[in-house]
């Protein structure tokens, strides 16, 4: 794009999503777009949907264009956007949230209107200053001075490494001090893959908005993970002590504690001690209140650091300077000025509380029991539940997944994801969009994505609806499973340039995978996938499993960093790669080997336990997105050889030796389960 301001305005994301819908207006006979054709496509679009009609965008361009046959390019598409959405901000007073944005500053990671707040930036790298001062390798660039642009600089250099702990293992990072453009992209594609995995929403931000230093993007992407560090407690797993929250004799509170985001638990932590405190407001968010439910607050928690003037109080400013002396007597960081307390600062404001959170959070210093005990399958599905939820949000749906369990129960987010992978299967007029009242409207939700999944060939032999809207977890479990391993696929079929019209299998991910490494003179290999077909409900879990499953080039995480070496022999240092002889060494291997690849370009979600102990559906994803960034680079492949029939009856026998009493219906369930792995 010639024009520079212009090509500022937007990501490189959003870029190519408006280049596509701008493409889809031309007429199949037209060799240009039309303007009179241009109104119902950018009435879908963001910052417009809701706010323009059809009728307004016609009136608003015919101002422009007189002749609505004439014919427009791009670049002045992309203007005439502009000015529309600064029509529409006008409209709605300019506090209309996008659609689907949520709290923290999602929205400031999509919006074009690139505001970039003093206030928050300084506490961003005040906050990288305290957490990051000790880094051995990043105490050669700190501390970074708040006034300045020394945070979007360093970001450029793609030295940043702020996340959940072992997310990143930092053996993948590339450490020199002057970094080549490829090492800073490969730690920039590792940024981004990364906070992907712990729930960041990166949907239109890409490593050259990094590598340009976009500081409402880098601003947006850092809030973000800051956010996530700063709640990680707020769930009953991690303090138990929450519980305190809800009264004994309310179980469908106590249910519903269980559910709750970690900025709602926040808040509902909050109005627990507000209340205590004879406080008569409930506080809703974290930027309405001027600093009186704060001075109550602390009061209530630190009675002997508070002072009686900070209630009394009634200029807001001054009550705000208060508040924060009592709250440096805490030792809180300070991520907020009195300023920001009186305007109303969201994601300070958050951050702030969550800081007296951590420091005096007023519950039971009592050892409690977690709610519940996890069981071995209750681990394995927490697992599973955490990569499908990272997974769905890395989508870029509309709805933000908090709690995939209860989330998905009105049946929404699944239409959301299924029109994702397969575009317009989803008959929206016949969906009832959340918040739902009525229960039936749920179970009609339920009862399309049930449908659309059986179109997908989906094994879901008994399955109903309801079975949804009730939350049956292996259920969910499974058909979100079905849905992950038919998306790669899909994707993996649309590279080959032959033969599209037939679909790609497990075999042919397995055959590629040895092959890829057989030709760079390694000897590891995996044995075969095979379908694990145990009778009784297992059985709709469909699970694609490996013969051995104890195979020390598959559990010790060698044949994953060959495979990766042979799609890139740069990504790979075999000096940090352990033999595997025992847990902490298999660990080691399978966190660099996940790091490798998300640096490498796969957007992966397991975690290392799911290669030590050979998670079969977690390895087959992994091995399909190396297979799939390897293809996008090097070209097609050949159809692999088919599998001997022999070695099919072979494995099929194997799998029928497992037996479940415990569940009903078995044979119904069994004869639908091969239409998942073909």
């Amino acid at each position: 794009m010639p024009n520079p301001w212009l090509q500022n305005q937007f990501t490189q994301v959003q870029l190519r999503t408006l280049k596509t819908k701008f493409a889809s207006v031309k007429k199949s006979d037209a060799d240009h777009v039309a303007v009179k054709d241009l109104p119902p496509v950018m009435e879908k679009l963001r910052g417009i949907h809701e706010v323009l009609s059809e009728e307004e965008i016609s009136n608003f361009l015919r101002e422009s264009y007189p002749d609505m046959n004439q014919t427009i390019e791009f670049e002045p598409f992309l203007r005439e956007y502009l000015n529309l959405q600064a029509k529409g901000s006008s409209k709605t007073g300019g506090k209309r949230k996008l659609k689907g944005s949520v709290s923290f500053l999602k929205a400031s990671t999509t919006t074009l209107l690139h505001v970039i707040n003093e206030s928050e930036k300084t506490s961003y790298v005040n906050h990288i200053n305290n957490f990051l001062g000790e880094d051995s390798f990043l105490k050669n660039f700190l501390p970074l001075d708040p006034s300045t642009n020394d945070i979007f600089n360093l970001v450029r250099d793609g030295l940043i490494n702020v996340a959940v702990p072992g997310t990143i293992d930092e053996r993948a990072i590339n450490t020199k001090k002057d970094p080549n453009p490829w090492e800073r992209n490969e730690n920039h594609t590792l940024c981004l893959n990364s906070a992907k995995a712990i729930g960041c929403t990166v949907v239109n931000i890409g490593t050259q908005d990094l590598i340009e230093a976009r500081p409402h993007l880098v601003l947006g992407l850092l809030s973000q993970i800051i956010k996530i560090q700063l709640l990680a407690d707020l769930n009953l797993k991690k303090t138990p002590q929450l519980a305190e929250l809800v009264a004994d004799d309310n179980s469908r509170e106590a249910e519903e504690l269980v559910t709750l985001a970690p900025d709602k638990m926040l808040l509902k932590w909050m109005n627990f001690h507000l209340k205590k405190a004879g406080y008569k407001k409930t506080v809703t968010n974290f930027s309405t209140d001027d600093g009186e439910a704060y001075a109550y607050l602390l009061n209530t928690l630190a009675p002997e650091l508070s002072s009686a003037t900070m209630i009394e109080t009634s200029d807001p400013n001054e009550r705000a300077k208060k508040v924060l002396e009592t709250a440096e007597k805490l030792e809180c960081t300070r991520y907020v000025t009195s300023k920001d307390i009186v305007e109303g600062s969201a994601n300070l404001n958050l951050a702030f509380v969550a800081q007296i959170f951590h420091h005096r959070n007023g519950l039971s210093d009592n050892n409690v029991a977690p709610v519940v005990e996890d069981t071995p399958d209750d681990v394995e599905a927490s697992r599973e539940e955490r990569a499908f939820r990272l997974w769905i949000n890395s989508l870029g749906i509309a709805t933000y997944v908090n709690n995939l369990f209860e989330d998905v129960r009105t049946g929404w987010v699944l239409l959301e994801v299924l029109d994702k992978i397969s575009p317009r299967i989803v008959n929206w007029k016949q969906a009832s969009k959340p918040p739902i009242i009525m229960p039936f409207r749920k179970v009609e939700n339920c009862n399309q994505v049930i449908e659309i999944g059986k179109e997908l060939k989906f094994s879901l032999v008994n399955v109903a609806g309801n079975d949804i809207v009730q939350g049956n977890k292996k259920l969910i479990l499974a058909f979100l499973w079905q849905l992950m391993r038919t998306s790669i696929l899909q994707l993996l079929k649309n590279l080959r340039t032959h033969s599209k019209e037939k679909e790609i299998t497990d075999a042919d991910i397995l055959i590629w995978a040895n092959n890829k490494v057989k030709e760079s003179g390694k000897t590891s290999r995996i044995e075969s996938f095979k379908v694990h077909q145990p009778s009784g409900f297992y059985l709709i879990l469909a699970i694609v499993s490996l013969a051995n499953l104890t195979d020390k080039s598959i559990a010790n995480g060698v044949f994953f960093l060959e495979l990766l070496h042979a799609v890139n022999h740069r990504h790979v240092d075999w000096s940090m790669v352990k033999k595997g002889e025992d847990d902490e060494e298999k660990k080691l291997n399978a966190t660099y080997t996940i790091s490798v690849a998300r640096k490498l370009g796969c957007t992966v979600f397991l975690l290392p336990e799911d290669i030590m102990e050979v998670n079969p559906k977690m390895i087959l994803v992994l091995t399909a997105s190396i297979m799939y960034w390897s293809l996008q680079k090097h070209g097609p492949y050949q159809i692999p050889e088919p599998v001997p029939p022999e070695t099919l009856a072979e494995e099929e026998e194997e799998g029928e030796e497992e037996d479940f009493e415990e569940y009903e219906e078995e044979e119904s369930i069994e004869d639908g389960v091969s239409n998942l792995t073909t």
